[in-house]
């Protein structure tokens, strides 16, 4: 989305007046009660805490529509504007220059996190950006119907599509015509690069462009885990994916209606609502194992907390960061949202295991959690990701096959890389 130049030079001058004192830092805070209370205790503890008082900046909620005001307020160079902002995951590497370096200010604090969640953050070995929660990609499951069929959660993908095939069929005869097998966002959209990402990454084909910036996707496994997932279309998956984002798939599954959902953490607790007709039924699982020779490799999600490289008050934004990245803050945004904390210590909390029980499960996800290759690709992320999700898009759809797929799209990605990634 791009804004207007009044909307945005609107929003510097109010910047600019009230920036009028050195100490005041600029911190992005989103709309809703629970996010405003949140931020009204970072403000109380940073206010209390520090000489510096702490102003709230209000920001698109739509990732998309975020990142283009930000770009628009970097390429101003606007040094009143905000100074601490919520950055996603796959924004490192693209706004990387635009990112306060904080290396020397938070290197302490890694041992506390997740490994996958820190290193998504450090770019060309310096940090610029702390976890402020993690997500990765979960496989969720009817238990109740599972076990009717006397089966256990599936390791693999190919125990999935058969333990899917056989529930489906069987319950379909029984009078439940609705039912499917498996659902997942499968629409052309970042949402299908995550699920691309699993997918190959899970059978040992790599993630498309290796840490050093190598490609890598046009090897025989990538083309058969494209393969195995173009296989359930129609069969045990509704041809309806190929067009379904996140909701689209919660729905289904949450109507009843699917024994298998490829989703993110969220969906967890909206299943578990009281007017949920899988309350009390849903199980979850790490994203299976591409085979015996496989591993499990959930895509990394989540947000992290971030400094503007123009910002005027560098020393008080570093002291605002560290207490987001704080046990104590980070245990508050769970409580009060139901984020998973992305610090390994808030986990062992007895108010977070009595709120979140599931959130043990998420640990080894979290643990084996796979980034998208955004870091490595710097700015040119968003043309990478378009390259991968019309790829598979292409198979999944029976327009192409994967062995032809991984091909050209790894001629495309050299394409994009020019002499090297920028």
């Amino acid at each position: 989305m791009k804004w207007s130049k009044l909307a945005l030079a609107a929003l510097i001058t109010s910047g600019a007046v009230a920036t009028a004192q050195a100490d005041t830092v600029k911190m992005e805070c989103g709309s809703g009660a629970t996010v405003r209370s949140f931020c009204d205790y970072v403000k109380a503890r940073f206010e209390a805490e520090t000489p510096h008082k702490l102003e709230f900046i209000d920001m698109p909620a739509s990732s998309d529509e975020k990142l283009s005001m930000l770009q628009q307020i970097f390429a101003t160079r606007a040094s009143n504007v905000i100074d601490v902002f919520a950055m996603d995951v796959i924004w490192p590497g693209v706004i990387d220059r635009h990112l306060l370096d904080l290396t020397d200010s938070v290197k302490d604090l890694e041992p506390a996190f997740f490994p996958s969640a820190w290193q998504n953050n450090v770019v060309n070995g310096r940090i610029k950006g702390v976890p402020s929660f993690i997500d990765a990609g979960l496989m969720f499951y009817r238990s109740d119907l599972l076990a009717k069929y006397d089966e256990k959660p599936p390791e693999t993908w190919a125990e999935l599509a058969r333990m899917a095939e056989r529930i489906q069929n069987a319950e379909r005869e029984a009078g439940h015509r609705t039912l499917h097998g498996l659902v997942f966002h499968g629409k052309a959209y970042e949402g299908l690069t995550c699920v691309a990402l699993e997918l190959i990454a899970s059978h040992g084909g790599g993630k498309f462009v290796d840490a050093d910036g190598t490609i890598t996707v046009n090897n025989p496994r990538a083309a058969e885990a494209l393969d195995a997932a173009a296989s359930w279309i129609e069969k045990i998956a509704p041809r309806g994916v190929l067009g379904y984002q996140e909701e689209e798939a919660r729905a289904v599954f949450q109507n009843g209606d699917s024994v298998f959902m490829r989703n993110w953490p969220y969906a967890y607790l909206l299943s578990q609502d009281d007017k949920s007709p899988v309350k009390g039924k849903v199980g979850i699982m790490p994203v299976p194992r591409g085979g015996e020779a496989g591993q499990h490799a959930a895509t990394l999600g989540g947000w992290q907390w971030a400094v503007n490289v123009n910002t005027k008050v560098p020393e008080a934004s570093i002291e605002l960061v560290r207490i987001l990245a704080e046990p104590e803050t980070q245990k508050r945004n769970f409580m009060l949202m139901g984020v998973p904390p992305a610090r390994t210590d808030v986990y062992q909390d007895p108010e977070v295991q009595a709120k979140g029980p599931y959130l043990n499960d998420l640990k080894v996800v979290f643990d084996a959690a796979v980034p998208r290759p955004s870091t490595p690709t710097r700015s040119q992320y968003p043309r990478v990701s378009n390259a991968i999700w019309n790829a598979t898009h292409d198979v999944l759809s029976g327009r192409s096959d994967g062995a032809r797929a991984v091909a050209e799209l790894d001629t495309r990605l050299a394409r994009i890389k020019g002499k090297d990634w920028r």
